[in-house]
């Protein structure tokens, strides 16, 4: 996806399939969004030709179904092959593009009047900058504008579904429209309260148990809580978090400052296409995800040895460093929301991280129900772990779980992408009447952890601001940190990392095991769905336990 920045930013995702048969000229999945195929968005006008766009090609991978199965084997505890990952570098020479495929590439975009800016055969990327003219004759394509069908804006669409004269199929053409505009997955108490006829005094009923200001809860009350040990820090670990926009480290210092603690992982912003890794408020930037992403992975896993704020203005060309960066950001979290044109845009690169042992964590939202109004993406794909939210009680400052209810407006639910059901929810006892899931398409979250607003942030350069904010943003960050504890010790007993654990916790928690590793939450709604004894379409499998930790690491 792109957002709306000082200059046009598009990505162009080019997956190719492995074998000669797809036509040359053919693209394999849909681009143009529905109100303008059905033309319920009427069209102003188009782009200026001389307007510059900033693009990222993305190549595909070698052999789609070599790839499926080696991804099933490797997170398949039953497979020789468990946990047996590859290396961007081994990766690229089992199923990344060829040189000549990627060298081609290049080539046909250098003639087609586009600027090379970045990009790499690793990542399966080749970044470029021109004129939307260039972009029109590259993929023959007119960038037209419409009116928003829904919101009270103008966005950019391609006319038709792109093609080329490359004489190799492409996957998909990302970014080039910017219909949904990417959106952090937080929210205000004040705005749930107006939106719900309620007071805010009346959305938190119960009196936070938090070490921070007001009783609000810190990063670290989150590891008191979850974790309640010590010699676990992330020591070795690499967390990285994934953003369409920068941040001022300043409101990072400030938070610390305010709540006496001090942080020593090294932060990095690293811009992934050229975009800006600053955010000032009076420039119109609001930090409030950025800065909570980082406090609360940092509160859970306070020795790391980085964390990198991953920026772009576009989803493949953040993914796509995430999958190649040195060091290789083993745990992720993502706490923004968007619905790209197809669904499976990201596949190849959600595979590519399963492949590397890479776990990403996706916030399931803060709208309840998933439905096609309420984004569930990328939270509802087969390949990522989706977090959900829970309102959570500690026994006393800093101290440890008393007790946890579903949070009202956790994301969740049946995907309205149509993503089929991943294997590890068909097993016996996933699924019931209970629950109300689907047995035939993708059901999240998986996991939970606390989102009610009862956190303390810092952010925008201004005063802080206790029990104001709650959201799957805080939920997702936090899980990314935990695994960061699973994977220290993993490598402490001479194992490997968890990489994505879904195909792990499934079967394990349909077991005995399941409460010896997980809080089950049971009550509570949001929406359509309730908290129910196992698995659930409102927290998943609950919130983790301590001994998630050993059970993982073994």
């Amino acid at each position: 996806m792109v957002r709306k920045t000082c200059c046009l930013s598009v990505a162009i995702a080019l997956a190719f399939g492995a074998t000669a048969a797809a036509q040359a000229a053919d693209v394999l999945t849909h681009h143009v969004r529905d109100a303008v195929s059905g033309k319920t968005a009427a069209q102003v006008g188009g782009l200026a030709a001389n307007q510059v766009m900033s693009l990222d090609v993305v190549l595909p991978v070698r052999d789609q179904a070599g790839l499926d199965a080696f991804v099933a084997n490797v997170n398949n505890p039953a497979s020789p092959s468990y946990h047996q990952f590859l290396t961007p570098a081994q990766f690229t020479a089992r199923f990344g593009p060829t040189q000549s495929d990627y060298d081609n590439v290049v080539r046909y975009l250098g003639r087609n009047g586009l600027t090379i800016t970045g990009g790499s055969r690793d990542g399966m990327d080749v970044q470029v900058r021109g004129s939307v003219a260039a972009v029109e004759a590259a993929f023959n394509v007119k960038m037209r504008t419409y009116q928003h069908p829904t919101e009270n804006r103008v966005f950019f669409s391609p006319d038709r579904e792109p093609t080329t004269a490359l004489g190799i199929p492409l996957w998909h053409v990302s970014g080039l429209d910017n219909y949904s505009l990417p959106h952090p997955l937080y929210v205000k108490k004040s705005d749930y309260a107006k939106a719900n006829g309620i007071s805010p005094e009346a959305v938190v009923s119960h009196a936070t148990t938090g070490s921070g200001p007001s009783a609000s809860f810190l990063g670290s009350d989150m590891r008191a809580a979850y974790y309640g040990g010590t010699a676990l820090t992330g020591a070795g670990q690499n967390l990285g978090l994934f953003e369409y926009e920068g941040t001022d480290l300043a409101d990072l210092t400030t938070y610390y400052k305010n709540v006496g603690q001090t942080n020593n992982v090294p932060v990095t912003l690293l811009s992934t296409d050229g975009t800006s890794t600053a955010c000032l408020y009076k420039s119109g930037c609001d930090d409030t995800e950025q800065t909570l992403d980082m406090t609360q992975a940092l509160g859970m896993a306070p020795g790391l040895s980085s964390l990198v704020m991953y920026i772009g203005s576009t989803d493949t060309a953040i993914i796509s460093s995430m999958t190649t960066h040195s060091p290789l950001p083993t745990t992720i979290g993502c706490s923004w929301g968007w619905t790209p044109a197809d669904p499976s845009t990201l596949d190849p690169y959600f595979e590519k991280m399963a492949a590397q042992g890479q776990t990403f964590f996706a916030a399931s939202g803060d709208s309840s129900t998933w439905s096609r109004r309420n984004e569930a993406w990328p939270a509802d794909d087969a390949y990522v772990i989706s977090v959900g939210g829970t309102d959570l009680t500690t026994s006393s400052a800093g101290g440890a779980w008393k007790s946890e209810t579903a949070w009202v407006d956790s994301g969740g639910g049946i995907s309205p992408d149509k993503i089929a059901i991943p294997s590890w929810q068909k097993l016996s006892g996933v699924i019931n009447t209970s629950n109300k899931g689907s047995t035939t398409l993708r059901n999240g979250p998986d996991v939970s952890a606390n989102a009610n607003f009862t956190f303390y942030t810092c952010a925008d350069q201004t005063t802080c601001q206790a029990n104001a904010y709650g959201g799957t943003s805080f939920a997702a960050p936090m899980w990314a940190a935990f695994i960061a504890l699973v994977n220290q010790q993993a490598i402490a007993n001479g194992g490997s990392r968890v990489g994505n654990f879904n195909a792990t916790i499934y079967p394990l928690n349909i077991t005995s095991s399941y409460a010896t590793n997980f809080h089950d939450i049971t009550s509570g709604k949001s929406g359509s769905y309730s908290a129910v004894t196992g698995y659930d379409l409102v927290t998943g499998w609950g919130s983790p336990k301590a001994a998630l930790i050993n059970t993982l690491a073994q």
